[in-house]
């Protein structure tokens, strides 16, 4: 094509090339709006009608609606937008000639992402959502993404065209500005069904294709400079500038809007060089936060300090570079320390649970040995430094991103395998190649002397790490942690995992590039304040004020550890490090002392203070910045801005990258909220409670794919989880109602949050969720004890159901105050309840008594089931018609017990119900299984030997009640 470029005349026809750009306006605009004229005229009522409102309370359509599958504005929209796939070809092309320099590599990559969303419009036109909802869906997503770095790539290349560049800067601003508004009140649709949300969301969508197609009409602001066949009248595409502005200040407003990103010179080295660190950096936090759930695994089945425990002290191996020749010798062999702290990735398939924690224990310690031996002998170049701390960062955001993808597991974890959604085969070997890369360059320092004097306290230092480490740990390995943190139950007040948890992730980017680019800003006292308030906020405050203080502390705890990761990679790494992680494992155990205090010595003075866990971690990070302070007063800040840039813009797109895999995960998970109950047509409630062991099965390996299994199989529609808060270190910051939700169609309710101090309550309903209230019941002594009280929409019937855990057996006391709380709680409802418990007490014994009495009005499922101590369900105004107890094979302790209860709705209904509330003859009369309606039986699948080590246990079949 270049040869047309310099041909001077010949021209048969001449066609200005800004009519390209204004017949793909027109085009565009028409197909859109003749199919919503024709829909508005034909189909009013039937277009601006979703699944829960219609006309007068919904008035616009919805673009998808409009253009959906009615005939025949549905034929007209495809119509034009075929026409239009010709002048977008055209459009997409004429901009690769207008920009395409010799050795840019970016213009290529901009017209390869035009016709890739080119192609993605028209498989989303095309394939509608009745057609094949999965790929209609791919499509739309995936021409999304697509339109971010085409938006910002077109600002980047623009010609000097100060009137073009404004427009395209104000329609980007305008596009993506209307994002946000657009989810929110998709979310007041979909979530809390609030009536007219839908149609305001409709309008900022048609503003969204408005300005899209606005943003691609600028071109015929540059394209005047173009005639086909073509020739450059003005030589923009050599690039003249033909505008008043001087060159380098339009440069300057470029790049103040592209953040420069796409000034970087490219190449695949470098990528292939950000790529490893960025993945060795993920393994890291990966083997990390592993190891405290293969620990957890030892005091959980020995009911107490096991003596595995000390493992967490694996992270204190670089307390080993204090010794002179051993560090010299460390560091002359980076790469073989590297490669034995990938053990921890092989772990999965060690069989054995204590030697798989050896293997993981092993792993860490290599790992925190090699990278503070990394970070000391890259610390006299400090591009090289910085280009490994951000690395080691940029880690951390990819591992939490791949948490969220993966419903809070880590897929290489060592507890994940094939069978539960673990990439450990892949994930091993991505990292042989990364840590072969990340470890091709000699070391700088051999670590035979130390750096000569350094600025700052080794102490200060190592304070600071061992905060800051904690803080990273604790609050953001996993992005649902500080959202379960404030929440209070429904209705909803506050953020929730999938649609929100990006916030996080968001928060977390803006501040690691802040620390990078601004250290002496983020290390200041000023920022500490700032991160302080936001710690506060977020221990004191629920809902979204609290997560304003959540994020406020993502923001500034990645933004501080680049400088305080730095400063303490010039002092002795033994001692920022090895004292530093030493530190940091002294928190952790705080962390778990708080809740875990009727288990270990101690314990009582630190109940329930993750007050003082939270103010020890600000403090520590406070002495981190009185380090930072003291060195920066002492010298100026060097610069090597030209090489530093490039590997920071590396680094930068990595991060964007990464952003934009969670937004696609999100939209992937986005909930439904269209779930159906199992047994519809026989108003049947199925439900269950199950202890579940904190999601870790016999075997060390991670049991929710298990657990859904059986919960599917039985068909229950409303099951209580108890033993279920997985928010701490020790437990791998997991969240198995999320996976268990999304996968069966439930919604869910975590109970009271980590920062409670219980084991966990957690409800899972196939019913609305209308109302649910949070309860930490007396517990002077032992453990607390949580409860749930959610109201549920059951077949347009109000039901209560009640989730409680109650205390341990040796607290007497504590069970005796919480079985006439309970009771009385129960008993402050008029409507039909169940209740999902854990009540440790013998079946018309003791505190039995207190649950089932005329207080709380409750009926025992059976009392004629006397081999029962842990868990129970309860009930009452429901009828309820049969009973199951299925054994758990290796994924718990404890079985899971199961109740079928049928709502009444007339007055018939109700009024048999409730002459049955006194005749317990009646009401507990047992009948065979032929006796009751097939919707009410349980599944034949568990009878005899069962499946999968899950059978009908203790009487060997389900019980059935007629009265």
């Amino acid at each position: 094509m270049s040869k047309y470029k310099d041909k001077e005349s010949g021209t048969v026809v001449t066609l200005n090339a800004k009519w390209i750009s204004w017949a793909h306006t027109v085009v565009a605009y028409t197909a859109f709006l003749s199919a919503l004229s024709v829909g508005i005229y034909l189909h009013y009522h039937k277009i601006v009608q979703n699944e829960f409102y219609g006309y007068p309370d919904e008035w616009f359509p919805s673009v998808s609606a409009t253009i959906g599958d009615r005939y025949p504005e549905r034929s007209f929209f495809m119509v034009f937008i075929a026409i239009t796939s010709g002048p977008r070809f055209a459009l997409v092309a004429l901009w690769y000639l207008l920009t395409a320099k010799p050795g840019k590599g970016l213009p290529k990559f901009v017209a390869s992402v035009g016709i890739f969303r080119t192609l993605t419009c028209g498989g989303w036109t095309y394939v509608t959502s009745t057609d094949d909802h999965d790929w209609h869906d791919i499509f739309m997503i995936s021409y999304l993404i697509a339109t971010i770095p085409w938006t910002i790539g077109c600002i980047a290349l623009s010609p000097p065209n100060p009137k073009a560049i404004k427009y395209r800067r104000r329609l980007a601003m305008a596009f993506f500005g209307t994002i946000p508004a657009m989810i929110y009140f998709f979310i007041q649709h979909k979530i809390h069904r609030v009536a007219g949300a839908y149609t305001t969301y409709a309008f900022f969508e048609w503003s969204l294709i408005l300005f899209d197609v606005a943003f691609d009409a600028v071109t015929a602001l540059d394209f005047e400079t173009f005639e086909i066949v073509v020739k450059d009248v003005k030589g923009l595409s050599k690039g003249v500038n033909v505008s008043s502005k001087p060159t380098a200040v339009i440069e300057k407003e470029k790049n103040k809007t592209t953040g420069g990103i796409f000034d970087v010179q490219f190449s695949w080295s470098e990528v292939f060089d950000t790529a490893a660190e960025i993945y060795h950096g993920f393994v890291f936090w990966s083997t990390l936060t592993g190891l405290g759930v293969v620990i957890w695994y030892f005091p959980l089945w020995h009911m107490g300090i096991s003596g595995y425990e000390a493992f967490v002290m694996s992270t204190i191996s670089p307390l080993l570079l204090g010794i002179k020749p051993l560090r010299s010798l460390v560091i002359k062999n980076l790469r073989a320390c590297h490669f034995l702290s990938l053990a921890g990735l092989l772990a999965w398939q060690v069989k054995d649970p204590a030697y798989r924690l050896f293997t993981v224990g092993f792993g860490v310690a290599m790992s925190c040995l090699a990278w503070a031996a990394t970070l000391y002998s890259e610390s006299v170049h400090e591009v090289r430094l910085e280009s490994k701390v951000l690395a080691w960062m940029v880690g951390l955001i990819m591992s939490s991103t791949a948490k969220f993808a993966w419903q809070t597991n880590n897929p290489i974890w060592p507890i994940m395998h094939d069978a539960n959604g673990g990439c450990n085969r892949t994930g091993l070997a991505l990292a042989v190649l990364a840590m072969l890369r990340f470890t091709r360059k000699a070391p700088l320092n051999t670590g035979a002397a130390t750096n000569g004097k350094q600025d700052g306290s080794s102490l200060l230092a190592a304070l600071g790490v061992g905060g800051v480490f904690f803080g990273l740990h604790s609050l953001l390995s996993d992005t649902s942690t500080m959202i379960l943190w404030v929440w209070e139950g429904y209705p909803v007040r506050g953020p929730l995992s999938a649609p929100h948890g990006w916030f996080t992730v968001a928060a977390m980017t803006a501040g690691l590039l802040t620390g990078i680019r601004q250290p002496r800003l983020a290390g200041s006292w000023s920022v500490y304040g700032v991160g302080c308030l936001g710690a506060t906020i977020l221990t004191l405050y629920p809902n979204w004020f609290g997560y304003m203080g959540a994020l406020t502390i993502a923001f500034y705890l990645t933004a501080i550890a680049s400088p305080l990761l730095t400063a303490a990679s010039k002092q002795s790494p033994a001692m920022t490090f090895g004292l530093g992680f030493f530190i940091y494992n002294l928190l952790v155990l705080f962390h778990v002392w708080v809740v875990a205090y009727a288990f270990v010595p101690g314990g009582p003075l630190v109940r329930e203070h993750t007050d003082w866990i939270m103010i020890t971690m600000m403090l520590l990070i406070g002495a981190g910045v009185f380090n930072l302070t003291a060195v920066n007063s002492r010298r100026h800040e060097s610069r090597g801005r030209q090489s530093r840039s490039q590997h920071r813009k590396y680094h930068t797109l990595a991060l964007g990258i990464i952003n934009l895999f969670f937004i696609s995960a999100a939209v992937r998970r986005f909930p439904t909220n269209d779930y159906k109950p199992y047994h519809e047509d026989s108003q049947l409630i199925t439900s269950g409670i199950w202890t579940i062991h904190f999601s870790l099965d016999n075997d060390m390996y991670s049991s929710e794919y298990r657990m859904r299994d059986l919960i599917k199989e039985l068909e229950i529609d409303v099951v209580g989880l108890l033993e279920s808060d997985l928010q701490r270190i020790i437990m791998g910051n997991r969240d198995t109602t999320q996976f268990l939700a999304e996968d069966l169609g439930m919604y869910v309710d975590y109970g009271p949050g980590p920062n409670k101090h219980t084991w966990g309550a957690a409800l899972l309903s196939k019913f609305p969720i209308v109302n649910s209230t949070h309860h930490l019941l007396p517990s002077p002594v032992g453990e607390l004890a949580p409860a749930i009280h959610a109201t549920l929409d059951a077949y347009g019937e109000l039901v209560d159901v009640f989730v409680f855990h109650s205390g341990q057996e040796e607290d007497p006391e504590d069970r005796r105050l919480q079985s006439e709380y309970l009771a009385k709680l129960m008993g402050s409802t008029p409507r039909p309840s169940i209740l999902l418990s854990y009540l440790v007490t013998k079946p018309l014994e003791g505190n039995y008594n207190t649950y089932v009495s005329e207080n709380s009005g409750m009926h025992d499922v059976d009392p004629r089931d006397w081999d029962r101590w842990c868990e129970y369900i309860l009930y009452k105004r429901l009828q309820r018609v049969g009973y199951a107890r299925v054994s758990r094979s290796t994924i718990t302790d404890t079985e899971l017990q199961v109740a079928k209860f049928v709502v009444p709705k007339s007055v018939d209904e109700k009024a048999q119900i409730a002459a049955l509330e006194s005749d317990a003859e009646s009401r507990d009369r047992k009948v065979g299984e032929q006796e009751v309606p097939e919707g009410w039986r349980f599944p034949a699948l568990f009878r005899g030997e069962g499946v999968r080590g899950h059978r009908y246990h203790v009487f060997n079949e389900p019980w059935y009640y007629k009265p």
